[in-house]
């Protein structure tokens, strides 16, 4: 191929790439959007580092990776504990929403009460793991 042919080629894979980041920065754009566009979907770290102090989200993440490894499916054979936070009994979480069983935000949100009312905060929860390997 020759050299001309190749520096062609190389602005059209440049030319190429530019609109398909401009594409995709609009598609971002329109999805992020309030205009009623679904936004596209986030992790559940995500989401619960939105939804707590950030002092506080490394020591729930801490928890919920030990707990259920962020699989907001997770389920313990031997007690029937469910979920990101392994609630038990796992319906608990009906507390926070219908859809607890689904959504990693309701469980999110239920286990975060969780953690602040029976011990102040994750990272006391955290810390009460540590010794105690639940909480």
């Amino acid at each position: 191929m020759s050299f001309a042919l190749a520096s062609r080629f190389s602005a059209r894979q440049k030319s190429a790439a530019v609109a398909a980041a401009a594409l995709l920065g609009a598609a971002g754009s329109v999805l992020g959007s309030a205009s009623g566009a679904v936004a596209a979907p986030s992790s559940a770290k995500d989401t619960a580092r939105r939804m707590m102090p950030a002092a506080q989200f490394q020591c729930f993440s801490n928890i919920v990776a030990h707990e259920s490894g962020w699989n907001h499916h997770a389920t313990n054979a031997s007690s029937g504990a469910y979920g990101l936070v392994q609630a038990l009994p796992a319906s608990k979480m009906s507390s926070a929403g219908t859809d607890w069983k689904e959504n990693p935000k309701t469980q999110i949100e239920w286990g975060l009460s969780y953690m602040n009312s029976r011990y102040g905060s994750p990272c006391a929860a955290w810390s009460f793991w540590q010794q105690n390997h639940w909480y």
